[in-house]
């Protein structure tokens, strides 16, 4: 049963923007907003970013059943698969609201989440550009988290994230919205908030809480998130070597994954040189670096054969593969000039 959503009084009317490929958790993600209690938004934009034209868009009719009387102020855009930066922009170019709240499309917003929202929105001093949820992660409470699971936990202490996050709409169209240059869902909301810092406004956390399931993840996704890799080159041209500390961010591991990386390409130009001794110091070195980064991944974990081997695995393949695309990736945005000054 829907609660019966009023609106929000002049000045606190908000649009809920949620980015979406159309994955099982959007039922679950709009259901929690429908059943949240408190002022609904004017209007929620579900951006189908799902790539190409052939998308089923009969995907989205049983998601859109679950939002009762929310469902005659939901609009559906497509944005064509150009990531969640790009989605965010296609939804914010449809949003009439004062306020803009970005909901990703696997999360699920706590029962007071509506009036708790509106009461974020009331506080929020004239010069506050955005007002940021609290997400929480479940975690399992009979083991300990997996390497991935720790991984999406870390959201809860994430800075600014989009997970749960609100901007004033005209804020957003003052700095130029997302960069879409980011086209997967990392660093573009700390891109976002450093040019919205930038412009001189704050940005302040708020009450209201939303959970962050752990989504399903294939066994070797820890490789394909080293893409990210060439996001933080990109976050280093546009905000400096310094962007780290300014977006209270952890620094990752990349000097030592190009330190192991550097010892293991030694150890086979060495071999095949025909210097063992050499390559058996490089070698070793390799072995050691490798061999610290699995146990510091192993370590905190429930340490069964599955998750072992799997760590064991990546812990090897990761080091090459970030810094493959940290390089492409200094290299690809060598040039590239502030959002929104980018060519069209």
């Amino acid at each position: 049963m829907s609660p019966g959503h009023g609106r929000a009084g002049p000045g606190n009317g908000y649009a809920v923007v949620v980015p979406t490929l159309v994955r099982d958790s959007l039922a679950d993600c709009l259901a929690a907003l429908a059943a949240a209690t408190g002022p609904g938004p004017d209007e929620i934009v579900l951006v189908d970013d799902r790539p190409g034209p052939g998308a089923d868009p009969g995907a989205l009719e049983h998601p859109l059943t679950v939002l009762g009387d929310l469902r005659e102020r939901t609009v559906v855009l497509r944005s064509g698969g150009r990531g969640p930066a790009a989605a965010r922009n296609t939804g914010l170019r449809a949003v009439t609201a004062p306020w803009t709240a970005f909901l990703d499309d696997d999360v699920q917003v706590g029962p007071h989440w509506c009036g708790d929202l509106i009461q974020d929105l009331a506080e929020a001093a004239p010069d506050t550009g955005a007002v940021q949820g609290v997400i929480a992660v479940p975690l399992p409470g009979e083991r300990r988290p997996t390497d991935w699971e720790r991984d999406t936990a870390g959201l809860a202490r994430a800075r600014w994230t989009n997970a749960d996050m609100a901007y004033r709409t005209a804020v957003l169209r003052q700095v130029g919205g997302f960069d879409e240059r980011f086209t997967r869902a990392f660093r573009e909301d700390a891109d976002l908030a450093l040019r919205v810092l930038d412009a001189g406004w704050r940005i302040r956390r708020g009450r209201r809480t939303t959970r962050h399931p752990v989504p399903p993840a294939a066994r070797w996704v820890s490789l394909g998130q080293q893409r990210a890799n060439a996001d933080d080159a990109l976050m280093r041209r546009l905000h400096g070597p310094g962007w780290w500390a300014k977006a209270v961010a952890p620094r990752g591991r990349i000097r030592r994954h190009a330190a192991i990386t550097a010892a293991g390409a030694a150890t086979v130009a060495l071999t095949v040189a025909g210097r063992p001794r050499a390559a058996a110091v490089t070698g070793l070195g390799w072995a050691a670096g490798t061999a610290e980064f699995a146990w510091a991944r192993i370590a905190p974990g429930p340490r069964t054969r599955h998750e072992i081997t799997t760590v064991l695995v990546t812990s090897a393949l990761i080091p090459p593969t970030a810094t493959w695309h940290r390089l492409s990736g200094l290299w690809r945005h060598r040039n590239a000039p502030a959002w929104p000054e980018t060519p069209a």
